[in-house]
């Protein structure tokens, strides 16, 4: 069993001052894996100190000098591939789809954000004016379980990219990616203070971040009921915020897609990383005059589905991250049958052949209406409501009839149909025909899906602040 009894603060891993430890857990077979020592609020002050120290020094770094550093974390967490990847399969479970993208992904973005660095102005002239881009200034990251190496890995990216440094808080439920991404983050080199990384809970060193007058910025990704908590906190001391929050994604089926190209895209995008995703499509829009046909043929995909551990390779949809989780998700698909809705595929209880861990059959809920909390309500589980609609603007209305808007689908043959339907969407992101990501497009949602944008440009300048100097 794996002890963590370390955090890392001013580059030197330390032991914390925080005595209470939390257990970890194996969610494919419910076997506990090991305990972590938790930091406390006295940690993240240490943390922030060391950011503070490192600051200036960070800030005035050149781009190219940023660059460096940037391409020597890359360089640390690929040669580190394999570690990171048993760790996450172990404490996370994920099927090795996810596995396979998740690792390349985490190295990746430190070469996309070397690249935004190259390419922009940090520096530019308007009239007599000349406008400098800096680092806003110490900045704070509040990371979840459901892709915790990736998550470290994108905001570090960022933070470095604008010349800040930074004291990030990993959900505690993943302590043994943690460990493993934070040796390999350790190994880049990084001057003293530029990272630090506190295990903990969010009450106590998330609160701690959020208030300390000593940080200037917040990035934060999970629940919007969290988000909402920090940006009431942040707004104590006008901490610049990013907030990437839930959603409940709707996947508009037009009326000439082709099935047997549509359906694959429809299930990646509703069961992506068993369902545990904030970008899931869950919302399954169909042309009422196609619904059967639909359902037919998404029943049939559905029960071909597979869930079970990373050791499989055949694996398509992992367990849940925990008890709680499982239970949550267990309780939606309940309601569904309360609700009204009809079973299309899956339902209660653990697969077939599974009788440990936390999987849930990946589920497909037919004859469902907006209005119904499964329809709104963010599962966050392979859970997939299916509803019809009479024509375009319907669909187009129903898309758009909720409270989050982080991403969407479009699926179909004509292109420029498909843009058309995406201008009306209300979301940060409208994937058409489960298009490939661009690691620099800006990411974020509208409305309770959080505020402000990562990645490439936009991410950059979310950690920077102009200054004009006039004459």
């Amino acid at each position: 069993m794996k002890a963590i009894d370390q955090i890392y603060i001013d580059g030197a891993f330390v032991t914390p001052h925080g005595t209470e430890r939390f257990d970890l857990f194996n969610p494919a077979t419910e076997e506990k894996i090991g305990k972590v020592r938790l930091g406390d609020a006295e940690d993240a002050h240490a943390a922030i100190a060391a950011a503070k120290r490192a600051f200036p020094a960070m800030r005035r770094t050149s781009p190219a000098e940023r660059i460096e550093m940037l391409h020597a974390l890359r360089d640390a967490v690929a040669a580190r591939a394999e570690a990171l990847t048993e760790a996450m399969a172990t404490e996370y479970g994920a099927p090795q789809s996810f596995l396979a993208f998740s690792v390349p992904y985490a190295a990746g973005v430190f070469e996309m954000a070397a690249r935004t660095v190259a390419d922009y102005a940090f520096t530019r002239r308007i009239g007599n004016t000349d406008v400098i881009m800096e680092p806003v200034g110490v900045a704070a990251a509040i990371t979840p379980w459901n892709s915790d190496i990736g998550f470290i890995c994108s905001k570090l990216a960022t933070a470095i990219a604008a010349g800040t440094s930074i004291v990030i808080k990993p959900s505690e439920m993943s302590a043994l990616q943690t460990q493993a991404v934070t040796e390999a983050l350790h190994a880049a080199g990084l001057p003293r203070g530029v990272l630090n990384i506190v295990n903990g809970y969010g009450h106590v060193v998330g609160t701690a971040l959020t208030q300390s007058p000593d940080i200037a910025k917040i990035s934060f990704t999970g629940s919007t009921a969290t988000g909402r908590t920090i940006l009431r906190s942040a707004a104590e001391t006008f901490k610049r915020v990013t907030l990437e929050l839930g959603g409940k994604g709707p996947q508009i089926l037009l009326d000439d897609a082709d099935l047997d190209q549509a359906i694959p895209h429809i299930l990646t995008s509703a069961f992506r990383n068993s369902g545990q995703a904030c970008i899931a499509g869950t919302r399954l829009l169909v042309p009422a005059h196609r619904y059967e046909e639909v359902s037919s043929h998404l029943a049939a995909a559905v029960s071909a589905l597979k869930a079970g551990p990373s050791s499989d390779p055949a694996s398509d949809i992992g367990p849940m991250v925990s008890a709680k989780q499982w239970e949550r998700v267990q309780s939606y698909i309940r309601l569904g049958q309360e609700e009204g809705a009809t079973l299309l595929a899956g339902g209660e209880g653990r697969p077939e052949g599974q009788d440990r861990g936390w999987f849930v059959r990946p589920t497909v809920f037919a004859g469902v209406t907006n209005e119904m909390r499964i329809a709104r309500e963010e599962i966050f589980g392979p859970v997939l409501s299916v509803i019809a609609y009479r024509d375009e603007a319907e669909a187009i209305a129903i898309a758009n009839d909720t409270d989050y808007g982080l991403q969407s689908y479009v699926l179909g043959t004509d292109v420029d149909r498909m843009r058309r339907v995406a201008r009306e969407l209300e979301a940060g992101r409208v994937v058409l025909n489960e298009a490939p990501m661009d690691p620099r497009a800006p990411f974020g949602g509208f409305k309770h899906s959080g505020i402000g944008r990562e990645f490439g440009a936009f991410g950059l300048e979310a950690f920077l602040e102009p200054k004009a100097i006039l004459g």
